[in-house]
């Protein structure tokens, strides 16, 4: 992998992250288009890495006052008060039980989602799959200001647990179901953004720990270039999404998935 290639998929990693497109879908097929081998999970997880910067970049205040409010409300004996009363302990208590069925996925199926990074078809089928859910979401009714709590957040947990599948849109998946839930949209792209922290997170720290204990075939300044142009082309697409979906137009993204997915299922072998 060139500095090019990095610097392409960086920038492609970082713009589709937070779209509902389905950033690793999209590194799978351009990945196929560019001919690139070797340890390509790697390098999907550090651009990734990347986009969870943009995260915390955006919504540092925020993030700040969920962990004072979260760890406050569980030092506390009248913990379920503070989750009544806290709009960000019971959004903190929320992202918690959200992160745990991809954490149980990713760890109990790691094999196997591997695998599927290398199944360009498998992608295209699933970002057609993402299509059609993006497309429901004509049918939600949300309703103005209602946020997440622990039921709906382990509902959302689950439909994020799916997106570690390429093809199925991490953020495409979360929101939509958020705005199934009647959650404002919003509120449901601010809890999406939040609750991809842990999980990339504790992707990345695997990677490291892996590459410290067996090295990698990823060149540290290509990891290093795709990590930081994604990181500010992710920060970007998280303006652009908010937008979006403060106007209703989710389901834009709809026609482009299935597109992208067609081409994928007819023409990347």
């Amino acid at each position: 992998m060139t500095l090019v290639d990095a610097l392409i998929l960086g920038l492609l990693q970082g713009f589709t992250e937070f779209l509902p497109v389905s950033s690793s879908g999209h590194l799978v097929l351009a990945q196929r288009l560019l001919n690139l081998n070797g340890e390509l999970l790697t390098f999907d997880v550090y651009v990734h890495f990347g986009t969870l910067l943009s995260v915390v970049a955006v919504f540092w205040k925020d993030i700040l006052a969920i962990i004072k409010s979260t760890v406050s409300a569980l030092l506390s004996p009248h913990w379920k008060q503070h989750y009544l009363d806290d709009p960000n302990a019971r959004l903190g208590f929320a992202l918690i039980v959200a992160t745990i069925p991809a954490g149980v996925v990713g760890l109990t199926y790691r094999n196997a989602v591997e695998a599927a990074f290398t199944d360009p078809k498998l992608v295209g089928m699933n970002l057609v799959i993402t299509g059609l859910i993006l497309f429901l979401t004509r049918l939600s009714g949300p309703v103005p200001e209602k946020r997440p709590g622990i039921f709906s957040g382990i509902l959302i947990g689950i439909a994020q647990a799916f997106a570690i599948l390429p093809g199925i849109s991490r953020s495409g998946s979360t929101i939509s179901t958020a705005l199934y839930l009647r959650i404002s949209p919003v509120q449901a792209a601010r809890f999406s953004f939040l609750m991809s922290i842990p999980v990339i997170g504790g992707a990345s720290l695997l990677e490291t720990i892996k590459i410290f204990k067996h090295g990698t075939d990823v060149g540290i300044l290509t990891i290093l270039v795709g990590t930081v142009v994604s990181a500010i082309s992710g920060y970007i697409s998280i303006k652009v999404l908010l937008s979006i979906v403060q106007r209703g137009k989710l389901n834009w993204f709809a026609f482009y998935c299935l597109l992208v997915g067609s081409f994928g299922i007819l023409f990347i072998t």
